[in-house]
């Protein structure tokens, strides 16, 4: 099988913490206060203050700091990626190497190993009878950080066929596979929803409305209504769509397909299609900066990272950063581009503004997940031999 990846990376311009006094933390603050007029068996009314809410904006972590390994993770993973959830968790998705998902806390520690077997039946899914197990692939979180949903390369069990692989095609009629959503509070799989044949890459619509998945040999998009839990639409698009970044106003879904050199725009208004075309040889993964204005793909087939006008799609300038740059991920401010290169063994950061190579750090063998914790300021790589290596 040949491993291949992207990662998506969501930046944001600041994290805001809201702090209500003497509130329950799972319900809103607005609105809930001790009314002034309550009267108190023999306390004072103005001796009891008025509760009240503070919202603060927690600082964007610097970016301009030279990078170095701060600690390396290891135990029963082989991770195909990594994403931080932007609230203190970050998820590595092991494939079928181990079945499963592993959940860190913003430091590494361990938090939970999440199987990945599940009852189809209980989820209201026929034909698979007793339990089935998935391959985890990629990740992505809803705009509140309740929901996670993790794409299944295959699935195994009772009805599925040969496990999926990435030498395919429409032709070649691959077992679909499913999509799961994992509940973050309880770290506990709580929807199943069905997609097209080895799905890849799977990202979440700032607005929460949809997620979209792309069928690696479906050679398609499935869009998922959030509301509804289902697929409602399935958008052709060539051969190996791969990466996914959604606009910051949740209008246009850019994807990435690798068996060409173009880059789909899909707009999640009507479905339509518009493409910017000779981005380069095999498009695999999709930055955008956080407003909007920057595309960056990682160009499997040449070896080079390509900066993007995506509104006129105009490629801007193009750099070398290593062998087989594969995936990405931006700082919150959008100064800098951190790329992993699986055939050298390295991670580049970059100036996303110039493009100019600023640092090179020695990772794991063959990494291939990226990701930066906006709580930290850290970057994670995965390296697909069976580490994580964070770095500060």
């Amino acid at each position: 099988m040949r491993r291949v990846l992207i990662a998506l990376a969501v930046a944001a311009t600041a994290i805001v913490i809201t702090v209500a006094v003497a509130v329950d933390d799972h319900e809103p603050a607005a609105g809930r206060h001790l009314a002034s007029s309550t009267s108190l068996p023999g306390v004072s009314t103005t001796s009891i203050p008025p509760t009240t809410t503070t919202t603060t904006t927690a600082p964007i972590p610097n970016s301009d700091r030279t990078l170095a390994l701060v600690k390396t993770v290891t135990g029963d993973i082989a991770p195909k990626s990594v994403v931080a959830s932007g609230r203190g968790l970050v998820f590595a998705q092991n494939m079928m190497y181990k079945h499963s998902i592993t959940v860190y806390d913003a430091a590494g520690a361990l938090v939970k190993t999440i199987p990945d077997t599940v009852d189809l039946a209980a989820f209201g899914i026929p034909g698979h009878a007793g339990t089935s197990r998935g391959a985890p692939v990629e990740v992505a979180f809803t705009p509140d950080g309740t929901k996670a949903y993790v794409s299944n390369y295959s699935m195994y069990g009772s009805g599925f066929g040969p496990e999926g692989s990435d030498e395919c095609g429409p032709g070649n009629r691959t077992d679909a596979s499913f999509v799961y959503r994992i509940d973050v509070a309880t770290l506990v799989i709580d929807q199943v929803i069905g997609v097209g044949p080895v799905p890849k890459y799977v990202a979440v619509s700032p607005d929460g409305r949809f997620v979209v998945v792309t069928n690696w040999c479906g050679y398609d998009a499935s869009i998922i209504d959030v509301a509804s839990g289902t697929e409602v639409k399935r958008i052709p698009l060539g051969p190996y769509p791969r990466g996914i970044v959604i606009s910051p106003d949740s209008r246009t879904a850019y994807v990435a397909v690798m068996g060409t050199s173009n880059i789909a725009r899909i707009d999640l208004g009507n479905f339509a299609v518009s493409w910017i075309y000779n981005v380069g040889n095999g498009p695999r993964h999709l930055v955008l900066s956080p407003d909007g204005t920057e595309l960056y793909a990682t160009l499997n087939g040449e070896g080079r990272v390509a900066k993007l006008d995506p509104i006129n799609g105009v490629v801007q300038n193009k750099v070398s950063t290593g062998q087989a740059p594969r995936s990405m991920t931006m700082s919150t401010d959008g100064k800098r581009l951190y790329v992993v290169n699986y055939g050298s063994g390295t991670m580049s950061t970059l100036d996303a503004a110039t493009m100019g190579n600023i640092q090179d750090v020695k990772t794991g063998f063959h990494p291939i997940g990226i990701t930066y914790d906006r709580t930290t300021g850290s970057v994670w790589v995965a390296n697909y031999t069976g580490s994580i290596m964070i770095y500060g």
